[in-house]
């Protein structure tokens, strides 16, 4: 049982960062699905990462703030590949192109970036980076932690809560083979992290599921299901949201 968990999680943290912790050789489609679960605790790590590096820089570097704003931007992306922001822009070019639906996912499989791409990729930067700035410097470390969390905990929701809108793709192992319970115990696990930073982290993570719905219905609506492409936008939405409840005065 432990054994499982622990390759379900490493293939699970392999997949979403670029941190290297064991050489993995073989893969299985099951261990990809049945670590959506523990998206939680990979957002947790990924989190600590962001909200330790934050205070460091605060305290120990006496950054100013936009450059902290900046550094946390570009350690994310780091630490995760990109990956999630070119979901992001290949569902922008997809989605509002205005297309059929067969030709939006055609555009979304294209590795170019495209204006509303290139557009949307720009203002979710600002808006991040807005965001940031605004938050009372104090909470920002609890703020990237709560974050981290609650963009995967929405991807949990985008992954268990609608169909897939493709025969196949790298996205679809997760959607096939996630564990019937996957969306309660990652919520408990989530409600778990986030509770010790109390009410506004706890509401940054219900932020974030409910950001994840309401672009997973847009999307839906249009592609008759969610591709990877739209995992890793919601991801993306959902950390503004938790971001944005922390924001809150």
């Amino acid at each position: 049982m432990l054994g499982t968990l622990w390759t379900d999680f490493i293939t699970g943290f392999q997949f979403f960062t670029r941190i290297p912790v064991v050489s993995q050789t073989e893969w299985s489609l099951e261990s990809f699905g049945r670590s959506v679960k523990m998206l939680p605790f990979i957002g947790a790590i990924i989190g600590l990462l962001l909200g330790g590096g934050a205070y460091l820089l605060q305290h120990y570097a006496g950054a100013p703030a936009h450059v902290l704003a900046v550094t946390l931007i570009v350690a994310e992306i780091i630490i995760t590949g990109g990956l999630h922001c070119d979901g992001f822009m290949d569902t922008a070019d997809g989605i509002f192109s205005g297309r059929p639906k067969e030709r939006m996912l055609e555009i979304m499989k294209d590795s170019r970036v495209g204006a509303f791409g290139a557009m949307a990729f720009a203002l979710l930067i600002l808006t991040k980076y807005s965001f940031y700035l605004d938050i009372d410097p104090a909470l920002l470390p609890f703020a990237c932690f709560a974050m981290a969390i609650g963009g995967k905990m929405g991807l949990v929701v985008a992954v268990t809560s609608f169909p897939y809108a493709r025969p196949e793709g790298l996205g679809k192992m997760f959607f096939q083979h996630h564990d019937r319970h996957a969306l309660l115990i990652a919520a408990v696990l989530a409600a778990l992290l986030l509770a010790p930073f109390g009410v506004r982290a706890l509401g940054g993570g219900a932020a974030a599921c409910i950001a994840a719905v309401i672009v997973g219905r847009y999307v839906n609506a249009r592609l008759d299901g969610l591709t990877g492409d739209v995992y890793g936008a919601v991801n993306e939405v959902a950390q503004l949201a938790v971001l944005l409840v922390f924001c809150v005065k």
